[in-house]
Formats: C-alpha cells, sequence, structure tokens
C-alpha cells in the first residue's frame, strides 16, 4: 500500500510542477507568459527532482508506466507490481491536473487559445506525422529508460539519492529531443491529464485530441522495452 500510494504522491507532484511551468508560459496574463521551452524544461526537470527526493524511498519513484515496465524487464522491478504501480501513476497524473486546473483557473478561463489550453494538459507535435512523432517518442524514452536502468537499485527503481541525476537526464531530455513531440516520455504523464481536459468544465476548451492520443502511450513504451533489450545485451 505504502508504494502504490508513493506513487501517486510523487507522480501528482510530477504534474503539478510539470504542467504548472507550462500554464504559466502558455496561458494569458501568467507572470511567466511566453517564457518559452527553455523555462519549460527546467520546470519539468525540477518536478522530476522534487517527485523522486519526495518519494524514492516510499516506492522508488518510477513515476512513469515505461520506467516500471523498464525495470521489470531487466528484473529490477517484480512484473506482480506493474499494474498496481501503473495504477497509482495513473492516479497520480489525473489528481496533478485537476490541481494545475484549480490554481490556473482564472487564467485558463481568459485564454482563448484552445490549443494553449490543451497544451497545458498534454503533449502535440509541432509536425504531425505519425512515424516520426512516433519516433521521437521510441527515443526520448530509449534516453530516459536507459539512463533510469544505469541508476536503479536492484528491486527498488530510481530512489531519492539518485533525484538530481534523473532530473538533468530529464533537463537534457527536454532541451536536446522536446522540440519535435513536446517529449511526452511518459503515458500517464500525458493520458492522465488528457484525460482530466475532457472532464473538467474548461470554457472553450475544444476537443482533447484523441487522433493522437496513442502516440504518447505506445512509444514510450516502445522506446522503455528497446532500451530494456540494450541494456540486456550490455550486461
Amino acid at each position: 500500500m505504502i508504494p502504490f500510494i508513493g506513487e501517486i504522491i510523487g507522480t501528482m507532484l510530477l504534474i503539478i510542477l510539470g504542467e504548472g511551468v507550462v500554464a504559466n508560459a502558455l496561458l494569458k496574463d501568467t507572470k511567466g507568459n511566453n517564457s518559452g521551452l527553455i523555462v519549460i524544461t527546467y520546470g519539468w526537470a525540477l518536478g522530476v527532482f522534487v517527485a523522486v527526493f519526495c518519494v524514492g524511498s516510499m516506492s522508488g519513484a518510477h513515476l512513469n508506466p515505461a520506467v516500471t515496465i523498464g525495470l521489470a524487464m531487466v528484473e529490477k522491478f517484480s512484473w506482480q507490481k506493474v499494474p498496481i504501480y501503473i495504477l497509482g501513476q495513473m492516479i497520480g497524473a489525473m489528481l496533478g491536473a485537476i490541481v494545475v486546473w484549480v490554481h490556473y483557473k482564472q487564467h485558463f478561463a481568459i485564454t482563448e487559445d484552445k490549443n494553449l489550453k490543451l497544451a497545458v494538459f498534454c503533449t502535440s507535435p509541432q509536425i504531425r506525422s505519425i512515424p516520426n512523432n512516433l519516433m521521437s517518442e521510441i527515443i526520448g524514452t530509449f534516453v530516459l529508460v536507459l539512463g533510469v536502468l544505469f541508476m536503479a537499485a536492484p528491486e527498488v527503481g530510481i530512489g531519492a539519492v539518485s533525484a538530481l541525476p534523473v532530473a538533468f537526464l530529464v533537463l537534457g531530455i527536454g532541451v536536446s529531443l522536446g522540440g519535435t513531440t513536446g517529449y511526452a516520455i511518459n503515458p500517464a504523464r500525458d493520458l492522465g491529464p488528457r484525460i482530466m481536459h475532457a472532464f473538467l468544465p474548461i470554457p472553450q476548451k475544444g476537443d482533447s485530441d484523441w487522433k493522437y492520443a496513442w502516440i504518447p502511450v505506445v512509444g514510450p513504451i516502445l522506446g522503455a522495452v528497446l532500451a530494456a533489450l540494450v541494456y540486456l545485451l550490455l550486461h
């Protein structure tokens, strides 16, 4: 039960800080309006740092179904625990999205651009192309999971000690590979908030782009599988 709660809390913290910085950068009349991609990447990296540091000792701070699957594939995590961890991550992601919406509710109301509102919750490609968008998510998640596998302790996960290295890893992915799809690299991070975007009473929000929604789910899983295979090959 404690690891399950840890994944909920950790993923919620990740989304609050990660999607919070996106809201601050994109929504109308915020103090951080138009602050750009670099600020967003640093916000997500700091979200990872805080979340991993807070719950690393509770759950191993996977915070990401792709990470959980990768760890299980290399026998650093039990397959029996994978479903409950992913459930916790999804719950945490949805709760975090609600908190961000509550915090920036007035700014959502005065922002006219429905695409900016959606971008707070989930990713979308700059150039829409299924093969290229999928490849971007595979590559980004491959880098993430391979890095995490080399940092992770046996039968635990990342752990609080690795909070800063993992944060730098996510920062590097964001500034280097985030220009194409927004580097979801985490199925729960994208799907959970996308679901909340569909249900929350956001004025003039538009649709939730469900035609694209499978890419930031399937791409990261494939990237995690590839990273695990490379890790096993190297070992």
